[in-house]
């Protein structure tokens, strides 16, 4: 029940589908004559934010009346659902954008996805589990468009998404984005919106 609240079953749905149409367009890519691997830098940006859209839409309950006077505390089960998803979409992400790590292959897809899901985890915290895609959205749009084309230095901190995989300054970014956004949002659950 508690799954099929959460969605958890449209969020897995949308999760394994974004995989397949991030592999298709990964393979789609390096069949191209032209290719490179800056070419698969939509698919390292884009799969994830999808993702992350999923998951932070599936965080909306219809019952937070419930949540919020169960006896048990809902912190355990919030912070298990956010953890199975994330490690499931970054498999399927490892796994559907194959490449070299130095480049935007794996490694890069899945740092992105922990970024904006630590995003839209913070989000749903604050703006509520509806909206929590917007931030994201907005701020991969962003960096994916302002992004200076020289990869590390400063730029790694803030243009984390359209940097090569193993780039440690755009590593750390990301995982403080995610640990920020999963602890606000596992401390408290998703914020309460008006029908």
């Amino acid at each position: 029940m508690y799954a099929r609240s959460r969605a958890l079953p449209a969020t897995l749905g949308t999760l394994a589908g974004v995989a397949l149409t991030a592999a298709w367009a990964a393979w789609w890519l390096q069949a191209q004559p032209r290719f490179d691997h800056t070419a698969r830098v939509p698919v390292v940006v884009l799969a994830p934010l999808l993702v992350s859209a999923a998951i932070g839409t599936g965080m909306y309950t219809h019952s937070d009346e419930l949540d919020r006077t169960a006896v048990r505390p809902w912190w355990p089960r919030r912070l298990a659902v956010l953890l199975g998803l994330t490690a499931l979409a970054a498999a399927l992400l490892a796994l559907g954008v194959p490449g070299h790590p130095e480049a935007f292959g794996a490694p890069a897809a899945v740092r992105n996805l922990l970024g904006a899901t630590g995003i839209t985890a913070g989000a749903a915290a604050l703006l509520g589990a509806r909206l929590s895609w917007l931030p994201t959205t907005a701020y991969l749009s962003t960096v994916y468009l302002a992004a200076p084309r020289a990869h590390g230095g400063g730029a790694a901190l803030w243009a984390w998404p359209v940097q090569p995989g193993p780039q440690p300054g755009a590593w750390a970014a990301a995982v403080v984005a995610y640990g920020c956004g999963a602890g606000l949002y596992v401390w408290r659950g998703a914020r309460r919106e008006g029908r």
